[in-house]
């Protein structure tokens, strides 16, 4: 047999070039059962699909999208929220062929990913809005998407979580249980993890801010003894870091309000390891309603967000942006989607520890 081509597996099928391309780069545009019979006469001729340089010119298009991460990549799936996020944005995106670049926003080739991976739009995934890698994704004029972070580029799309209703509803939960003495545990601002003076100026990042400015509005009114804690990031070593820090106070919080469910998991376990019980001795409250949440003893308090819709909504939002970028197509305004939050109430909150 000689070469096999596109037009090949069209003649063996009986449907033009087009629609094997489609089977190849725009499954959404066929039924599965006819994509199934052409994926399979393919793979009968030894056909691997249309060269992607090729397929590059042919369309003007690369076919992907990009992903800015926070940090480094190894840094975003360790951190468990990020990666169900990713997971649920890649389960969204399946279905219509593009592929996915993963791009670091700091770090050794931060610059090159950014400037060279070829890709017709991007995420932007809480990152700093004065990274170089969003720069060159600017410079580039790529549609841009912003999770969990205020958009910095005109015209371009948000995915936000209504933090603060959430973290503030979690706030007069433990003040409704009688709870004065309150820590805050969140991201800390730039590399100096501990202790803060003032409570008030704690968190990095927008997620960090607004859950901070959501507990606080809770708080502050009530007149509680509010501890802060930062911490480098959302990783285990950090969060057992906060979690020593915490419970090693002299006069030790009666309960913790979490940037995640990590970080809660982290001040229970230290907490048992110091001899006390949660909520009996120490009320602990998480954040996200992650797997975590609800698998370690007690079950965590925590304010749920639904990560599977935030990926989809994320995945949808990108493939408005890049329809608006076809050859005669209308302007779209950019989208701003609000994702809502919940109190969710287990075992890991309590009374206020008696003092008699």
């Amino acid at each position: 047999m000689g070469r096999v081509t596109l037009q090949t597996v069209a003649d063996k099928v009986g449907v033009s070039r087009m629609t094997v391309s489609n089977a190849f780069s725009r499954p959404d545009q066929l039924s599965a059962e006819l994509r199934t019979t052409i994926l399979a006469a393919a793979d009968e001729l030894g056909y691997v699909g249309p060269d992607p340089a090729a397929r590059v010119l042919a369309r003007g298009s690369a076919g992907s999208v990009g992903v800015l991460f926070t940090d480094s990549l190894g840094s975003a799936f360790r951190d468990p929220i990020a990666a169900e996020f990713f997971a649920s944005l890649a389960e969204a995106l399946a279905p219509t062929g593009l592929a996915i670049s993963l791009l670091p926003s700091s770090g050794t080739g931060d610059r090159v990913a950014a400037r060279d991976v070829p890709m017709d739009a991007a995420l932007v995934y809480a990152c700093a809005g004065d990274t170089v890698a969003l720069d060159w994704l600017e410079r580039r004029r790529l549609p841009l998407v912003f999770v969990d972070q205020a958009p910095t580029t005109p015209g371009a799309s948000s995915i936000l979580l209504d933090d603060q209703p959430g973290s503030r509803a979690a706030a007069q939960h433990l003040l409704a249980l009688g709870h004065r003495r309150i820590a805050m545990l969140t991201i800390a601002d730039g590399d100096r993890p501990g202790l803060v003076d003032d409570p008030t100026t704690t968190g990095r990042g927008y997620v960090s801010r607004e859950r901070v400015t959501g507990w606080l509005s809770a708080l502050t009114p009530a007149g509680a003894d509010v501890v802060g804690i930062n911490m480098r990031d959302n990783l285990e070593d950090d969060a057992l870091q906060a979690a020593r820090t915490l419970l090693d106070l002299p006069d030790r919080p009666t309960a913790v309000l979490c940037f995640s469910d990590l970080v809660a998991w982290a001040v229970v376990r230290t907490a048992h390891e110091r001899g006390l019980q949660v909520p009996q001795d120490l009320s602990v409250v998480g954040y996200d309603d992650s797997a975590l949440a609800r698998t370690i003893t007690p079950a965590l308090t925590t304010v749920r967000q639904d990560l599977g819709a935030k990926g989809h909504a994320a995945a949808l939002a990108l493939r408005h942006a890049l329809a608006a970028t076809r050859p005669g197509a209308a302007p779209v305004e950019p989208e701003h989607v609000v994702m809502p939050t919940e109190l969710v109430v287990r075992d890991s909150t309590g009374p206020v520890p008696s003092t008699d």
